[in-house]
């Protein structure tokens, strides 16, 4: 940008930057959302009716949340206070509270306290706000990206509506860039940007369902483009490209998209989708996720849901946890992805995991007798006196190796824990166990 440039939008009082600008300042002009905010919808009633509660917004960073706030800031005949969580203290909340009193005690006034980043709030802060929102001193509005189930005490939540924003899609960022480049008064106007449709394509992609980082890096590309003999700012897919750099992922390796993201790939191999289970392997491994607890995941699923019915998906992915350990990334990130291939693309059995689940409830919940005596270990030169390991059939004495003895406990007798499916190789064990059953019967 050049000196002509950085005058003429100081000039025009545009200092702050475009996301901030174009913020919407009534719900009219609010894009997205319509899930919460579209016409007819409860919130939309209560900002437009001034009758609100407590409520947290939350979801991804250029959603909306504080948007949300800012309008309902500008609707209420509320006295609005903002705090942000990050900076504010207990004494800060006494404060807002006392004053809150007191506006209403002279003015009848209600105060409405916008918190932003309320998962930042510990347990004390939000212990000292609680009984203001219980008593209605103060109506609280909280934002946060994290999910407030989890983030928030339970108290304030039980007091609190709970709105979801979700990622803007493409059709509501096209409608947010569109509107910045022909807005006169806030936006690009002025500055005739021709954004070519590519361009526009990629941006959107780029931006992830973020308002916030699409308009930053279109305003970043037409201030930085310097314009034709006519006058215009033409912006290719390669300015836009430069000056949005890298893709944004919204992963928080402790916050709620660590947990959907990991449940979205264990629930995508156990529903035999390899392509998904390696896109969100992927999406982990870019974001920063620590590959030996992937590994650990594939390991346990591999059990738990692949289990007999292919046996070799077990060792598969233990090879691809020791391939993290002695190789360690980025090339482990093959075997890994090869291991959760294959784990997809097994048949799929839970009957061990049912088993080991079964047989746990029965080891708490019924009387744990003594083994049987013939299955007593009968290796000290007395045990035999006392009847250990007496009785005792050796299977490889019996033809194929199968002799039929009492193993559980007497109270146990008859007892199934392990049902194995007829899939993949459990259908084997199926056949066998059936096969040596017939074998005893007769």
């Amino acid at each position: 940008m050049d000196l002509f440039a950085v005058g003429a939008l100081q000039n025009q009082g545009r200092e702050a930057p475009l996301a901030m600008r174009m913020r919407p300042r009534n719900l009219n002009e609010f894009v997205g959302q319509e899930q919460i905010v579209g016409e007819g919808r409860l919130l939309r009633r209560a900002i437009e009716g001034d009758r609100l509660n407590s409520m947290i917004f939350y979801g991804p960073p250029g959603t909306g949340k504080t948007t949300l706030a800012e309008i309902i800031a500008n609707t209420t005949r509320s006295f609005f206070e903002r705090l942000n969580a990050v900076t504010a203290g207990v004494a800060d909340i006494r404060r807002v509270i006392s004053e809150a009193k007191e506006r209403f005690n002279f003015y009848r006034q209600k105060t409405i306290l916008f918190v932003d980043e309320i998962h930042r709030f510990n347990k004390s802060q939000q212990d000292a706000l609680l009984p203001a929102v219980e008593e209605g001193t103060i109506l609280m509005i909280g934002a946060t990206t994290e999910n407030p189930l989890y983030e928030v005490n339970s108290p304030l939540i039980s007091r609190s509506m709970i709105f979801r924003m979700n990622p803007l899609d493409q059709k509501h960022l096209q409608q947010i860039i569109n509107k910045a480049l022909t807005d006169q008064e806030r936006g690009l106007g002025d500055y005739h940007v021709e954004l070519a449709p590519d361009a526009l394509e990629h941006l959107v992609n780029s931006a992830n369902g973020d308002a916030r980082i699409a308009l930053n890096a279109l305003e970043l590309a037409a201030l930085t483009t310097a314009p034709d003999a006519s006058g215009v700012r033409h912006l290719s897919v390669e300015i836009i490209s430069d000056c949005i750099q890298q893709r944004p992922l919204v992963y928080d390796k402790d916050g709620q998209a660590h947990y959907d993201t990991i449940s979205a790939f264990i629930k995508s191999m156990r529903g035999s989708d390899p392509d998904a289970a390696v896109y969100y392997l992927a999406r982990m491994l870019t974001a920063g996720e620590d590959p030996k607890f992937i590994a650990r995941r594939m390991i346990i699923h591999a059990a738990e849901d692949v289990g007999n019915a292919d046996p070799q998906a077990l060792l598969v992915a233990v090879a691809a946890a020791q391939a993290v350990e002695m190789v360690g990334l980025p090339e482990a990130q093959i075997p890994m992805a090869q291991a959760a291939i294959y784990i997809a693309a097994a048949p799929k059995s839970n009957a061990g995991c049912q088993a080991i689940h079964q047989a746990m409830a029965e080891v708490q919940e019924m009387e744990n007798q003594l083994v049987p005596p013939h299955l007593r270990d009968a290796s000290h030169p007395g045990a035999r006196k006392q009847g250990d390991g007496v009785g005792y059939l050796y299977p490889h004495d019996y033809p194929g190796a199968y002799v039929a003895q009492q193993y559980l406990p007497p109270n146990l007798q008859g007892r199934k824990y392990y049902h194995p499916s007829d899939r993949g190789y459990e259908k084997i064990i199926q056949d066998y166990l059936a096969k040596i059953k017939d074998q005893t019967n007769r």
